[in-house]
């Protein structure tokens, strides 16, 4: 942690700096800790964070993002090796741009509308002036020639804004969502903007092969962008408006996320962390099979449709409380937003109803979390379970995969992943799943459940050997290392 005494010392020399790299995000990578003059900062987990800081601290690199109190400005500061560029939101702000246009618009609508989106223009123009915001303050601190790689769908805005006022930067973009096939996305009223937006990038980058070719065939046929396969031609006016049009080359392709697999299988070799997995077995009275999901508390997360499956395995008499338990941890997610309240209601119902019916006197058949756990409780409730339950109905990737599969060192376990997930392009040996068929699941539950260990290894080992060579570092050199092909 470094205390705010220490970042004010050196806010005037990181005011008036100008950056080679920079990277645009919602939020800063650091977390404000403490209160009052004792207040200080501590870098973000996550792997976007793990992935780019390397980077920053190699290349004069700066992060511009908002700090995560509303009605608060903040000068730039320092935080171990890092630029730190703070945007500031107002809690009007926070309302209509991040939890109105960019969760309740653009979240279910590119997640195929799982939840009805809402279209309101108040929502759509402040989404605009914060975007704006951010590209005002990239372009002031970004050296001549500067790479800038904006990050994920609320500020999908900006390629284009620093475009036109910075036509010297190489722009990337990455969307960490998936993107919807053109006639979902045609739903938007504002596609057009949101479109011209994103092609003011040199090289967007998407989870998978088909969000690439979602947003490619959304570009040409809603956004008049030309050109054939993953390269796009788009026709703007020059910087000051003099001269004729110019044609410039727009890239999009499939980067994969992935996670910093070097830290989890490190954590999961931990004496104490193999002994925290182990109590978790006691604390549960050792049922032959502990069944892990874990997720934010999301409707795109498939939560329902597994509870469902596990119940009905119950009720068949499939599976046995005592024999099996499930943990669902569900960290909490947009508690301000009325869908999310109205699903927590619904989950925390359903758990109640299995427990009521199913539990016995020494074991219970869902233990239900709704809380985030820091990254040494997450590897042991990794190694612990198992058999690995991810049943989301859309997902961009899924990093909780991946996690599993780094944890498990040994070559046991077994993963269940929805073929809606980023995560089933990559981890293929795994029993994948249409969460949509509860029959289905149920099978690969059971098929999970008794799979040979021999068979189990096989699989969880090449998918092992996936993660560990393409891990997030990878991810980002690709990226990075493409973007100046396409922009040198």
């Amino acid at each position: 942690m470094v205390s705010q005494r220490t970042a004010t010392a050196t806010e005037e020399e990181a005011a008036d700096h100008r950056y080679d790299f920079l990277v645009v995000s919602n939020r800063l990578p650091v977390d404000r800790v403490g209160e009052g003059e004792d207040s200080g900062w501590r870098r973000s987990p996550g792997g976007l964070v793990t992935a780019l800081a390397p980077v920053m601290e190699h290349s004069d690199g700066a992060w511009v993002g908002w700090h995560g109190a509303p009605d608060e400005e903040l000068t730039p500061f320092e935080h171990e090796g890092i630029s730190v560029l703070p945007v500031p939101l107002s809690a009007q702000e926070l309302e209509n741009y991040y939890e109105g246009f960019s969760n309740a618009t653009l979240w279910p609508l590119y997640h195929d509308v799982i939840a009805p989106p809402e279209f309101h223009r108040a929502w759509w123009d402040s989404y605009r002036r914060v975007n704006q915001r951010f590209a005002d303050a990239t372009s002031t601190h970004a050296n001549e020639g500067a790479t800038v790689w904006v990050q994920d769908y609320q500020l999908q805005l900006v390629p284009a804004m620093l475009r036109r006022k910075r036509p010297d930067l190489k722009i990337g973009f990455f969307n960490h969502i998936p993107f919807p096939p053109q006639e979902i996305f045609a739903q938007l009223p504002w596609r057009r903007q949101v479109l011209e937006g994103l092609l003011g990038a040199d090289l967007l980058g998407f989870q998978r092969p088909s969000d690439a070719s979602n947003f490619i065939h959304a570009a040409r046929r809603l956004a008049g962008a030309g050109g054939k396969g993953t390269h796009l031609t788009v026709t703007e006016a020059t910087h000051d408006g003099a001269g004729p049009p110019r044609t410039r080359e727009v890239r999009a392709e499939a980067f994969p996320i992935s996670i910093d697999t070097q830290r989890i299988s490190e954590l999961a070799e931990r004496p104490d962390i193999m002994e925290r997995a182990r109590q978790i077995r006691r604390d549960l009275g050792d049922p032959t099979t502990i069944m892990l999901g874990v997720d934010r508390l999301d409707y795109t997360k498939g939560i329902r449709h597994r509870l469902k499956a596990f119940e009905e395995l119950l009720s068949d008499g499939r599976v046995k409380v005592g024999e099996v338990t499930l943990i669902q941890v569900a960290s909490p997610s947009r508690e301000r937003v009325e869908q999310y309240r109205i699903l927590r209601e619904e989950i925390e119902g359903t758990v109640g109803r299995i427990n009521g019916t199913f539990d016995t006197m020494q074991h219970t058949a869902v233990r239900y979390l709704h809380h985030s756990y820091p990254v040494e409780e997450m590897v042991a409730l990794y190694l612990a379970a198992d058999v690995m339950l991810v049943t989301a109905l859309r997902d961009g990737m899924n990093l909780v995969a991946k996690e599993y599969v780094a944890a498990r060192r040994d070559g046991t376990g077994a993963l269940i992943l929805s073929e809606f997930a980023g995560a089933a392009d990559q981890l293929k040996q795994a029993l994948l799943i249409n969460p949509h068929d509860i029959a289905g699941l149920k099978d690969a539950i059971t098929t999970a459940i008794s799979l040979p260990r021999g068979i189990a290894a096989r699989r969880m080992k090449a998918m092992r050997r996936q993660v560990v060579v393409h891990n997030v570092e990878e991810w980002s050199s690709a990226f990075l290392a493409r973007l100046e092909e396409v922009r040198p």
